[in-house]
């Protein structure tokens, strides 16, 4: 059944020469394995499974699939019929898939990337849209939430998709990647407007299609000469890491400073693979930055939290967002209150050194933008003097200095 499953995704793919299946046959070829010892046989099936292309090729799509991989519960397989039919597709890379437990249907990533039932229910508050940023598109595929940078939206395709995607109402519509020309009026709006001069290219994951297509798009935007920083929006170092390979890097540098936006969210992500495209990246030039989001039953606690962030670190990957998950429709049963989050900062502060400790994020609702919150650490303030409250729980007064003279 399983080699069935593959004839049906290798023909979808050929069915779609234009976008997913002309993508993956464009590429170069996978990396070299390492030397062999004398007399060692290659082996195959660990070379095929370094290639980023034959992961894309045999990711799971189908609730068929999942339930032979998974052993799914009644919740699951459902979630999974139902997202197959009117919902975010299915799709799971065979390394994803390769962290998730067999066995427990709590397995923090397993509830990442199957979907569960729930997901067809709706509560007060969830949005299609909840950044709103069909309203603040400027130009196709365009989004400007904030005077000095933007958004582009170059593709509808991930490794994964996640099922808390903020972008569940776009992501694997069939799109695929946008080609060039037809990014020529997001691209004359950038000119045409000197003032964002940062570009965030997001999609979708613009580290899921050939190389050649992200490199000729980074260099069209940096013939913008008042884009000065653009930051790639990616979660392949999590999901698909043999994706960041040695020609990716090399056909990329030409164009810094490009930054990495990355988005682990649970210790168990933090594998042998995922480290070394995060080394590859960082020891090419490229700062890697992270954002995790907060997640119920995943990584709600500070002792997962803190692992995760102290991880990252030593990766030298700085934990950058923790961000409150968006009320995207049919998420409800992956959100936490607000005062989780507030509560789990609380915790981690003082305890957790300060280049591991990301700000706790809102991004508000209707694309107003995003608000920093956190525990209230001020206790009273009257005129050149105010009360603090330390991590240690002990209240400490602050005075301000004198005015000038004359002041």
């Amino acid at each position: 059944m399983r080699a069935s499953s593959e004839l049906v995704a290798a023909a979808r793919l050929a069915r779609r020469p234009d976008k997913e299946g002309a993508e993956v046959r464009a590429v170069a070829a996978p990396e070299p394995p390492a030397p062999l010892a004398a007399g060692a046989q290659p082996d195959r099936a660990a070379t095929r499974k370094r290639d980023w292309t034959w992961q894309l090729r045999r990711a799971l799509s189908s609730a068929d699939d999942l339930h032979r991989a998974l052993s799914l519960t009644p919740e699951e397989l459902a979630g999974a019929r139902r997202a197959e039919k009117a919902g975010l597709p299915i799709r799971v890379t065979p390394y994803y898939l390769s962290l998730c437990d067999k066995d427990d249907p709590a397995c923090p990533i397993r509830r990442q990337c199957v979907p569960l039932a729930d997901e067809a229910a709706e509560v007060p508050g969830d949005l299609v849209d909840p950044l709103g940023e069909v309203a603040h598109e400027v130009a196709p595929h365009l989004v400007q939430r904030y005077p000095d940078r933007a958004l582009l939206l170059a593709t509808d395709r991930c490794a994964v998709y996640c099922r808390f995607c903020t972008r569940s109402r776009m992501v694997g519509d069939g799109g695929g990647a946008v080609a060039l020309d037809r990014l020529a009026p997001a691209m004359a709006y950038l000119e045409a407007h000197p003032e964002v001069r940062d570009v965030i290219v997001s999609g979708g994951d613009p580290l899921a299609v050939s190389t050649d297509r992200v490199v000729r798009l980074i260099a069209r935007l940096r013939q913008v000469p008042s884009v000065e920083t653009i930051r790639i929006a990616t979660r392949v170092p999590v999901t698909l890491p043999q994706r960041i390979t040695t020609e990716l890097v090399r056909a990329l540098k030409p164009h810094h400073p490009l930054w990495v936006m990355t988005h682990f969210n649970h210790p168990k992500e933090l594998t042998p693979a995922a480290e070394r495209a995060c080394k590859r990246l960082v020891d090419n030039g490229f700062p890697v930055m992270n954002q995790t989001v907060l997640l119920r039953g995943i990584n709600d606690d500070a002792a997962t939290l803190a692992a995760l962030f102290r991880g990252l670190v030593r990766w030298r990957v700085r934990p950058y967002y923790l961000l409150q998950m968006d009320p995207v429709r049919g998420t409800a049963h992956l959100r936490t209150p607000l005062a989780t989050g507030v509560s789990l900062m609380e915790q981690l502060q003082g305890r957790l050194t300060g280049i591991a400790l990301p700000k706790l994020i809102v991004d508000t609702p209707g694309g107003m933008g995003k608000v920093p919150v956190g525990p209230e650490y001020i206790v009273d303030r009257r005129p050149g003097r105010t009360v603090l409250r330390t991590h240690r729980g002990v209240e400490v007064e602050y005075v301000d200095p004198p005015p000038p003279p004359g002041g």
